[in-house]
């Protein structure tokens, strides 16, 4: 996210912040454990399960530098589709449910900038 620690990397490859938004009320967002930096996890949330919104930035990006990006994300992180309350549908970051154990869930801040705010 922009101005967070790992920010620079995401500039480094040319990324571009396009706008902030929101998902669907169909995600969770953890504090994966591990770290410096702690790291966001989002999850999106099947059937009747409860989930929130959660505050997300779209990034643009070259798509060489979008190669480079996902040959360096750790696991339990990947790229798949964020559905957003705009009716968009962006790749972006989430996180494998297996790599949530142990983590905090933090939905209830609506967002990892609130959550690293008061934390």
């Amino acid at each position: 996210m922009s101005g967070m620690p790992l920010n620079g990397e995401l500039l480094a490859l040319g990324g571009r912040q396009l706008r902030t938004a929101r998902t669907l009320p169909r995600y969770r967002l953890w504090a994966l454990p591990g770290g410096p930096p702690a790291l966001p996890g989002l999850t999106r949330i099947d059937g009747d399960a409860a989930g929130a919104a959660i505050e997300v930035e779209v990034w643009a990006l070259p798509e060489a530098g979008f190669a480079r990006l996902v040959a360096a994300i750790p696991s339990p992180l990947g790229i798949g589709t964020v559905r957003l309350e705009d009716g968009t549908a962006p790749k972006g970051f989430l996180a494998e449910a297996a790599g949530t154990t142990g983590a905090a869930g933090v939905s209830a801040f609506g967002g990892w900038r609130r959550y690293c705010a008061v934390r």
